[in-house]
C-alpha cells in the first residue's frame, strides 16, 4: 500500500497524502513515470483517461518543487477549461501538506483576478493555451524561470487548433526545462512538435486494461450523410441496448442529436464541452446510476468519463485518427463483457475506415439496416415478451374485474385483448420509421492521402473551391473575413484567433474556405453573436482582420 508508493521515491508527504485519498497502488503509468520525472527526463506519455496520468506528472513535480519562489516554476497546459480546472484542483490537493500555490487561467475568468493572483506570486500555473498567450501579452505572465512544462491532452490541443499557440508559450520558456507530453494518441504533427521542443524525450505508453477490439463487435453501415439520424433510430429499434455513448464531431450536434432522439422517444442528453462542471457532473452522474440510458458526445467532453459497462458505442461521425476510434470503442467491451460498435459512415468516408482496419489489424463488418418489416417484427416480439412477463406475475386483479366488466357489456374477450394490446403500442407512434435513400458510391480516397493532415471539416484552403455549396449541418452560417490568400493566411491561423478572441472551441468551427483576397468560414449559428461582437480584437500576425456575414 503505502510502501507501493515509497518504492517510486516519493516524499513521506506525498505518499501520506495520496495514500489519504484512497489511492492504494500506484497505477502502470504512475509506476512507470514517476520515476523518470522524478530525474528530471523528459516525457512523453500515451495513456487513455481513467489512467490516473494526472498524478503520474503531478507528485514528481510537487517533489521537486521549491515552495515559495515567487515566480511560476512549473506550467500545464489542457485544452479545455474542465480540464485545467481538474488538474489545477488535483495538484493543489495533493501539494497542500507542502504549502503550493496553485492558479488555474483559462477564457470566460475574470482578468483582474488572475493577474492579480499572479503579481502576489503562483508556483503553478494551469492554463488553456488562449488565456496563457493574453496573459503574455499583457506581460502579466512570466514564464522565464519555468523549469518543468506539461503539455495534458496534446493530441485534443491539435485538433483544436493549438499547436502554434504551444509553439509560442514554449518559445517564452527557457530551453533547459524538463517537458511531459501527454496524448492519448500521437499522431503526425504531435510527434513532429516533440522531436522539435523536448530533448531525448522517454517514452512510455500504457495501454488501457480493458481497451481491446476483440472483445467488441464491430460493423458499420453505409448510409448518406442525411440518413444518419434515421439509420441511428433503426439501430436503436433492434439492438439491446443498456447504455449507450454517440460520437459527433461537433458540440452543436450534440444538442441537436439529443433533442432529435428524445424527440422520437429514445431518451439522450449532450455532454458537452460548454457545460458547467456541476451541470456535467449531474450528468455523468445520471448516466453511471442507469437513469440516464444515452449520451450524445464530442471527443473532448468524453474525455474523463470512465464506465464499465457501456453496451454500445455508436460513431455518428468517424474520428480524424485510427489511435482516437479505438479510445472510443475501448469504453464498451469491459469487465469481461462483449461490447458493440456501431459506426454511420458515408461512402467519400471509406478510406478512414481502411486507415482505421489497418491500424487495429481487424477486419470491420458491413453490415444492413434492419428494414421496416424487421422493425415492427421487433416491436411485436418485445410487446409479447412483456405480456407474457405480466401472464406469469399474474397481479392483474383490477385490470381482470375491468375486462369482465367489458364482457357483462357483450364484448369478445379477444377483441378486449387486441384493443388493450394497441393501446399498449402507442408510444410506436412517437417513432415512425423514416426512410433510409440509397447510397451510390462516392470516391474513394487513398488512406496515404491523409498522412499528416488535419480533419478534413476545415475544408480546403484552395481559393474558390467549394463556393456554392450548401452547408450540410444547417446551424452554420458563413462569416466572411478580410484577409486571404494574397495575405498569407492559413487554416490554423483563422481557427486560433476565433477562438481565442471570441472564446469559442477551436473544434467547433466548420469549413474554412480561403480566397484570394477574403477567408470564407462556417460558424455555428450560437456562436455567430459572439464572433461578431469581437470585431475589432481579431488579429492574424500583425494584420487586422474583419469579421462579418457572408
Amino acid at each position: 500500500m503505502t510502501t507501493e508508493f515509497t518504492q517510486l521515491g516519493l516524499h513521506p508527504l506525498l505518499v501520506q497524502t495520496v495514500t489519504a485519498r484512497g489511492y492504494t497502488d500506484p497505477t502502470p503509468i504512475q509506476t512507470e513515470m514517476i520515476p523518470l520525472m522524478l530525474s528530471g527526463r523528459d516525457v512523453i506519455g500515451q495513456a487513455q483517461t481513467g489512467t490516473g496520468k494526472t498524478a503520474a506528472f503531478a507528485l514528481p513535480i510537487l517533489q521537486n518543487l521549491t515552495v515559495g519562489l515567487g515566480h511560476v516554476q512549473c506550467l500545464v497546459l489542457a485544452p479545455t477549461r474542465e480540464l485545467a480546472m481538474q488538474v489545477a484542483r488535483a495538484m493543489e490537493q495533493y501539494g497542500r501538506s507542502l504549502g503550493v500555490n496553485v492558479l488555474a487561467v483559462y477564457g470566460g475568468q475574470s482578468y483582474g483576478r488572475q493577474i492579480g493572483q499572479l503579481r502576489q506570486g503562483v508556483d503553478i500555473v494551469v492554463g488553456t493555451p488562449g488565456r496563457l498567450i493574453d496573459l503574455i501579452e499583457k506581460k502579466a505572465l512570466d514564464l522565464s524561470q519555468v523549469n518543468t512544462v506539461v503539455l495534458d491532452e496534446a493530441d485534443e490541443m491539435l485538433s483544436m487548433g493549438f499547436i502554434e499557440d504551444i509553439e509560442t508559450i514554449l518559445s517564452q520558456t527557457p530551453t533547459a526545462r524538463q517537458t511531459a507530453l501527454f496524448s492519448a494518441t500521437l499522431p503526425f504533427a504531435i510527434r513532429k512538435l516533440a522531436d522539435q521542443y523536448m530533448h531525448e524525450p522517454e517514452s512510455v505508453t500504457i495501454q488501457h486494461k480493458q481497451m481491446t477490439v476483440a472483445a467488441i463487435d464491430q460493423r458499420y453501415y453505409l448510409v448518406n450523410e442525411t440518413d444518419k439520424l434515421a439509420a441511428l433510430t433503426r439501430l436503436f429499434e433492434v439492438e439491446e441496448i443498456s447504455s449507450a455513448l454517440i460520437f459527433v464531431r461537433t458540440r452543436a450536434r450534440t444538442g441537436e442529436l439529443a433533442n432529435a432522439l428524445s424527440e422520437r422517444g429514445f431518451a439522450a442528453e449532450p455532454l458537452s464541452g460548454e457545460m458547467s462542471q456541476d451541470a456535467r457532473t449531474r450528468v455523468l452522474a445520471r448516466f453511471r446510476n442507469k437513469k440516464l440510458n444515452v449520451l450524445v458526445a464530442t471527443d473532448v467532453a468524453a474525455r474523463g468519463l470512465d464506465v464499465d459497462d457501456i453496451s454500445h458505442v455508436f460513431n455518428v461521425d468517424l474520428p480524424p485518427e485510427p489511435e482516437v476510434y479505438v479510445h472510443r470503442i475501448g469504453r464498451t467491451g469491459r469487465a469481461g463483457k462483449t461490447g458493440v460498435a456501431l459506426t454511420l459512415l458515408t461512402p467519400s468516408e471509406q478510406w478512414r475506415l481502411n486507415r482505421i482496419e489497418g491500424y487495429t489489424k481487424h477486419k470491420i463488418a458491413l453490415a444492413v439496416l434492419p428494414t421496416v418489416e424487421e422493425i415492427q417484427a421487433r416491436r411485436d416480439e418485445r410487446l409479447q415478451e412483456q405480456v407474457m412477463v405480466w401472464l406469469q406475475r399474474g397481479r392483474c386483479s383490477r385490470e381482470r374485474e375491468m375486462v369482465a366488466a367489458l364482457m357483462m357489456e357483450g364484448h369478445d374477450p379477444v377483441e378486449i385483448a387486441a384493443v388493450a394490446l394497441k393501446l399498449a403500442r402507442v408510444d410506436d407512434r412517437q417513432r415512425p420509421i423514416a426512410p433510409i435513400s440509397e447510397v451510390r458510391p462516392g470516391r474513394q480516397r487513398k488512406s496515404a492521402s491523409y498522412k499528416g493532415k488535419r480533419d478534413d471539416r476545415r475544408g480546403s484552403a484552395q481559393p474558390g473551391r467549394g463556393q456554392g455549396r450548401k452547408f450540410q449541418d444547417k446551424d452554420m452560417v458563413r462569416l466572411s473575413l478580410s484577409l486571404g490568400q494574397i495575405h498569407g493566411v492559413r487554416a490554423n491561423d483563422i481557427v486560433r484567433t476565433i477562438a481565442r478572441h471570441a472564446n469559442i472551441p477551436g473544434y467547433a468551427i466548420g469549413k474554412i474556405r480561403i480566397q484570394q483576397d477574403r477567408t470564407l468560414v462556417d460558424v455555428p449559428e450560437r456562436f455567430v453573436g459572439q464572433v461578431l461582437a469581437r470585431n475589432g480584437a481579431y488579429r492574424i500576425g500583425k494584420q487586422s482582420v474583419a469579421v462579418e456575414r457572408a
